[in-house]
């Protein structure tokens, strides 16, 4: 069985953990963020344990090996009764981060929509970069480069994603926006009621 999905995507800073922390709270909506699930990795595991071998080293994890992980955090919360995948819809952030995971995920999922919180204004990410930092007490985020470098890696690697799914799946949503009309924007658009779609050059 595909899980019938939505997927909030967009630049680092672009608000998506804080939208599928909101979905998640509507019912019928189960909000998976992709930073939890290997924030609590059991590193006992044969899967967990490959990822922790190549996290430690710095190098990057495959994504045979992450897409692996996030199922495992999906077949868990199907079996605890959290994601009741028949009436609930999966919502997730941080995943697929780039084309290959979103070419694995394929037999996993049913993307129905790609909400793209859209944000030009890189000025405006590096603020929020910084606060959020501040405020989750992240301070190696804090710094400028490593912003830069989050930011360099989504538009190389992450952004071709949007071209991965065809443009009637996408809806943009203009992140600049208050959290609160960014989310009404996502439930007009989850309600039918946008016909804004946009080319992946965006």
């Amino acid at each position: 069985m595909k899980y019938k999905t939505y997927i909030l995507f967009g630049a680092p800073g672009s608000g998506k953990g804080t939208q599928g922390k909101t979905l998640g709270s509507i019912p019928r909506f189960y909000h998976c963020p992709c930073g939890d699930v290997f924030r609590s990795i059991d590193t006992r595991t044969t899967v967990g344990k490959a990822f922790l071998d190549y996290s430690s080293k710095g190098q990057l994890v495959p994504d045979e090996i992450t897409v692996e992980l996030w199922k495992e955090a999906i077949d868990a919360a199907v079996d605890a009764h959290k994601f009741k995948p028949d009436i609930d819809i999966l919502v997730l952030d941080g995943i697929p981060r780039n084309v290959n995971q979103a070419s694995i995920m394929e037999e996993m999922i049913d993307v129905e929509k790609v909400f793209h919180l859209s944000c030009p204004n890189r000025d405006t990410l590096f603020i929020r970069l910084k606060k959020r930092a501040l405020k989750d007490n992240r301070l190696d985020d804090a710094n400028e480069q490593v912003i830069q470098r989050r930011l360099d890696t989504y538009e190389q690697e992450s952004k071709p994603v949007l071209s991965y799914y065809s443009r009637d799946r996408i809806s943009v949503v203009d992140a600049t926006q208050p959290p609160a009309k960014v989310l009404f924007d996502i439930l007009a658009s989850v309600n039918g009621v946008d016909g804004q779609h946009e080319s992946a050059a965006v």
